[in-house]
């Protein structure tokens, strides 16, 4: 927990019918992005739709710092940026609090500039290592200083000159990928991304918008090649984010599994390397229809009406974990529901999020009367149709571990649980999803 903030703990019940039409927040991979690219850009970027949250007001913080200057103005935000190869070195370390993916990233686009970064964040932050973005910066040159097991504080230094370098993904991680492109973009020559699963492609077609020369080719193996030529030049672009698909993910599976739901979500982001759950939940029986599809800003965006569902076990293909790794936790609340086995693998990136969520969501499952198993990179759950059983009568509260999306998943829980759910922290939901209690409140969710 930051210093000064008092945790705030939350109880979801058994809920009526869910009713209503509601629009979600602004994606947060997009928000992230857009601020960077934008402060990084040469001229002004307005950014409509941006995510208000802490994680992504800690991001537009961090490029302030770096040079940029970032406003809102008649609703919408205006980046006015430096000009690609121009960062500016902080005069202060650089305080992402909660937010691991603008830390990532940020790591990437400034750690090779030829001056000294350093990273802090809070005491959950602080606990994740940060190899996975490091190791690919050393390969360019740039000099790491760290606390054990390459944890926060981090100190980046980089060289005179980057080396543009040839990187294989060795997890699939769309944050990786992205830190190492945008490292990419102020070293000379061409840096080439090997994905041998295809991850969310936001960095991609924002790098391409904003003006980069970036190519993506498939592989003799079916590997997807991304070719960045580095110093290039960026100019400032008009952004419309739609709808967050990950934060969208939580009134939706409330919608299924309350009796006598009928909601609809108004533009989603429906990037195919970000549908992955609700292909999921239709496969399990959701009753999920997909209206006005629609290109909006080079991304695809459509209205989802959402009705109660009886839900049944499916075994979730692997290679779609990367489509949907922050979902899994509101799938595994989800599979407890519906009738038989839900069989989740390929989750290695869970363990390195905002708390190692793979052990969080068991922990909470198997509080609440779920039967539930483990495995290094996997996760079976043993539903209950109606949610008979489920819940805690006693009151026992789930430890959030300061983690947005496990608080949000178990009130989701608890509004179709026999038995009420409680979470120890609901303040953190801000970061990712502010909003988010007014938003179910309207729908009629029973959460205090």
């Amino acid at each position: 927990m930051s210093a000064g903030v008092i945790a705030k703990p939350a109880v979801a019940r058994r809920s009526g019918a869910l009713r209503g039409e509601v629009r979600i927040p602004g994606d947060k991979s997009m928000s992230h992005r857009a601020l960077m690219l934008g402060g990084l850009a040469a001229g002004q970027t307005r950014i409509g739709g941006l995510l208000e949250g802490e994680d992504v007001f800690n991001t537009a913080r961090a490029m302030q710092a770096l040079g940029a200057t970032v406003r809102k103005e008649d609703g919408s935000w205006i980046v006015d940026g430096v000009g690609n190869g121009a960062l500016l070195a902080p005069e202060a370390p650089l305080d992402f609090a909660n937010a691991g993916s603008g830390c990532h990233l940020i790591m990437g686009l400034v750690g090779v500039y030829d001056f000294a970064t350093t990273f802090v964040g809070d005491a959950a932050l602080s606990r994740r290592p940060m190899d996975c973005v490091l190791d690919p910066l050393r390969q360019m040159g740039v000099q790491v200083t760290s606390a054990e097991g390459g944890r926060l504080p981090v100190t980046l230094s980089g060289p005179k000159t980057a080396n543009s370098v040839s990187y294989r993904l060795p997890i699939a991680s769309a944050e990786v990928k992205s830190a190492v492109l945008l490292a990419g973009l102020n070293a000379p020559g061409i840096t080439t991304l090997i994905e041998p699963v295809p991850t969310g492609d936001h960095t991609e077609r924002m790098l391409q918008a904003f003006g980069a020369n970036l190519t993506v080719d498939a592989g003799a193996e079916g590997e997807r090649i991304i070719r960045l030529e580095g110093q290039g030049r960026l100019t400032g672009q008009d952004i419309d984010i739609p709808g967050d698909p990950s934060s969208a993910a939580f009134p939706l599976v409330a919608a299924l599994l309350v009796p006598g739901s009928d909601v609809t979500l108004l533009n989603v982001l429906m990037n195919p390397t970000r549908a992955g759950l609700i292909v999921t939940l239709q496969e399990m029986g959701g009753k999920i229809d997909v209206l006005n599809a629609r290109i909006q800003g080079g991304e695809d965006v459509a209205d989802l009406r959402v009705r109660s569902s009886e839900l049944k076990g499916i075994t979730v293909p692997e290679d779609r974990a990367p489509s949907m790794i922050d979902e899994y936790q509101v799938l595994a609340v989800a599979a407890a529901f519906a009738d038989g086995h839900t069989v989740m693998r390929g989750l290695e990136e869970l363990r390195m999020k905002e708390s190692d969520r793979l052990a969080a969501v068991l922990s909470g499952l198997k509080l609440n009367g779920v039967d539930c198993d483990e495995g290094p990179a996997s996760l079976v759950v043993h539903g209950r149709p109606g949610g008979k059983g489920l819940g805690n009568a006693a009151g026992a509260a789930v430890a959030t571990r300061l983690d947005h999306r496990v608080a949000m998943s178990f009130l989701v829980m608890g509004l179709a649980s026999e038995h009420p759910v409680t979470v120890d922290d609901a303040t953190m939901i801000a970061t990712s999803f502010p909003g988010f209690m007014e938003l179910m409140a309207g729908l009629g969710a029973t959460i205090e």
